[in-house]
């Protein structure tokens, strides 16, 4: 039985010292600050630590940014590829070579192309010891099909406990029905090794007429993947259209249903599909009606909060605000609505090395957050 439990997430006070704003909440499992790391940023869309402590952010205009000792560095990091910044495409999920303190590999997905041919890549480079550029930039991977709308690119880099990494990908938004069809990458969530070769024991590799690199497919725009601490799972949420957003487990050579089954209903009201469940399609762990647009997903991993440790926080871009969700397991046992608000729209968030919780905000001046416990 699903419990809700509701988020007080009452405004107590606000405060600002210089530059920094801080601002004070109240929920049921513990009371925070919200602080403002650094500004200044157009529409940032990932976040990746450092071993330094240091952030990456990328931009979705096409721009990757450096926040060095808690400010951010005027200059952009040099050496990108060309970036096509269209809609919601653009300079998307950031990741690091879980090696990177020898390697220096920062990968990264983006938006290709012209706005009447366009897919979604992933390339890596080598960041300079000074953090000023990135060399022997190579892209990896090139989504098979080109779209003409700038919708639904996916975009978010998870690295595997074996060293492969998953890159999700989204269905193009006006081409549903080619999440079923596993000879494009539409709609899929792909495997690959550290240099974008195809893993040999991939799902579909000796699949006749498959693309190899699909590890799960039926997916609408998955803009959210993490490991679950607990159970060393991989856990994706995606949109759904109106209704029917949806987390779920993610294994190699599942079936996740879009469109076949959902359950949601598109923008005009109109059915989808007449199902919730078919043979062979997976069920979500958890899904939102109305929909929240979630983005970004981490599962907290500091010491910090402790009545947050292993939960999984998930921003929310319409719904403009953080959900908590308790974990027990691979099950979702309560959830809370935080930062309700504050009235922004959250990207991403991030578990950060420093036990505190991190968030982007999605707006032309965006921001990076940090939630920090109140000591009583």
């Amino acid at each position: 039985m699903k419990r809700i439990v509701t988020a007080l997430a009452a405004m107590i006070a606000v405060a600002s010292n210089g530059m920094a704003q801080s601002t004070l909440f109240e929920t049921r499992q513990a009371d925070f600050t919200v602080e403002t790391v650094a500004g200044g940023l157009e529409h940032p869309w990932s976040i990746a630590f450092m071993p330094d402590g240091n952030m990456l952010v990328s931009e979705r205009a096409g721009r990757l940014r450096l926040i060095e000792d808690g400010a951010l560095r005027d200059a952009p990091v040099t050496g990108l590829p060309d970036i096509l910044a269209l809609q919601q495409g653009g300079l998307l999920g950031l990741a690091l070579h879980p090696d990177f303190e020898t390697n220096r590999l920062v990968y990264f997905a983006f938006s290709e192309g012209r706005r009447d041919r366009n897919h979604t890549a992933l390339a890596r480079g080598r960041l300079t010891e000074d953090a000023t550029a990135l060399e022997v930039v190579e892209t990896l991977f090139h989504a098979n099909i080109d779209k003409d709308r700038g919708l639904h690119f996916g975009g978010r880099i998870v690295f595997l406990g074996d060293g492969t990494l998953l890159l999700t990908l989204g269905d193009g938004g006006l081409y549903r029905q080619d999440a079923q069809n596993l000879g494009n990458h539409l709609g899929t969530i792909i495997r690959l090794n550290d240099d974008g070769s195809v893993p040999f024991d991939n799902a579909f590799v000796s699949l006749s007429g498959a693309l190899p690199e699909i590890h799960s497919y039926g997916h609408r725009n998955v803009q959210g993947i993490a490991i679950n601490p607990q159970t060393g799972t991989v856990w994706a949420h995606e949109h759904g259209a109106r209704g029917g957003d949806e987390i779920n487990r993610i294994e190699a050579g599942l079936n996740y249903g879009w469109p076949l089954i959902t359950y949601g209903v598109n923008y005009d009201g109109t059915p989808i599909s007449d199902s919730t469940h078919g043979d062979g399609l997976e069920q979500p762990i958890w899904y939102w009606d109305p929909s929240i647009a979630p983005s970004g997903l981490t599962f907290y991993t500091g010491e910090a909060f402790e009545d947050w440790h292993g939960d999984a926080f998930i921003g929310g871009l319409v719904s403009r605000r953080l959900v908590r969700l308790e974990v027990e397991g691979d099950r979702v046992i309560a959830t809370e609505n935080l930062l309700e608000d504050f009235g922004a729209r959250i990207r991403d968030v991030a578990s950060g090395p420093d036990g505190y919780l991190y968030l982007l905000t999605d707006a032309p001046d965006g921001e990076v957050l940090r939630l920090t416990p109140v000591i009583p």
